[in-house]
């Protein structure tokens, strides 16, 4: 699908066209034009608590989705998408200004890196989270990407507060050599140099690792997905990010299943 400005999919001018899922109260939708992109930029600004409206270069080379409650069209959650036809383009994302994605750009087939990913904080409701990831499957299934990818961010600068979510990324979802990212970052720091020697994760620590996972990268995790082996500090966002990527391919049967039902309205 080629793309025009604003991530905008070309071809695609208001009402049915633009929309990309629609059920339980809720719908996904493709931004269109100044107006959507400034409420989709206004959200990101609450959501990572940024000095001014949030924004940077990739906003227009993306896709924006809307995730909208049906009836007052409110924004309720959001994410961009930037579809790549292979990896030899990797070097276009968002993510390889912070990581070395030298081992993603020998990859064939597509590929797509989703970023800014966020939920209104004063949303209660699980079910967005579950909505928004079925538009991800869409996406997925309609472009045939092999693998998703992106910073997923903890929220503050300071890697302390989060010790018991690295160990137990460090010792249970490393990526694999095969396409694992390596450090470019000057801001960059290793698990093992965070982790400063601490004792291996014991099994009391594992509620508190869970419980400092952020949403975004629990959802990934549960579907298969595998992280850096470092952390970055972005002191522009206010967040320590680590790459996160997930094979298609290896996405479990049973969560298959479950965001099929979504994206089928079952």
């Amino acid at each position: 699908m080629a793309e025009t400005g604003l991530g905008r999919p070309s071809g695609m001018c208001g009402g049915k066209e633009n929309l990309l899922l629609q059920r339980s109260g809720y719908r996904a939708r493709f931004a269109i034009g100044a107006q959507d992109l400034m409420a989709a930029r206004q959200l990101r600004s609450r959501c990572f608590q940024t000095d001014g409206l949030d924004g940077d270069a990739y906003d227009a080379v993306c896709q924006h989705i809307l995730i909208e409650h049906d009836r007052t069209a409110e924004p309720v959650g959001y994410f961009r998408s930037l579809l790549l036809p292979n990896g030899a383009q990797i070097d276009k994302s968002y993510s390889a200004q912070f990581y070395d994605l030298a081992n993603i750009s020998s990859r064939d087939g597509a590929v797509m890196e989703l970023g800014r990913f966020c939920i209104d904080p004063d949303c209660r409701d699980a079910d967005v989270v579950r909505f928004a990831w079925g538009a991800v499957a869409l996406l997925v299934d309609r472009h045939d990407v092999g693998l998703l990818f992106g910073c997923t961010s903890f929220t503050g600068t300071d890697p302390g507060a989060y010790l018991d979510a690295f160990s137990l990324l460090q010792q249970r979802y490393l990526a694999p050599l095969s396409w694992g990212p390596g450090a470019k970052s000057p801001r960059a720091l290793g698990f093992a140099q965070v982790l400063q020697g601490r004792a291996a994760l014991a099994a009391t620590d594992l509620h508190a690792a869970q419980a400092q996972l952020p949403p975004l990268l629990r959802s990934y995790l549960a579907m298969g997905g595998r992280v850096s082996d470092h952390l970055v500090v972005d002191h522009d966002l206010g967040t320590c990010h680590v790459f996160t990527g997930l094979e298609v391919d290896g996405v479990p049967r049973v969560r298959q299943r479950l965001l099929r039902a979504i994206t089928q309205g079952h």
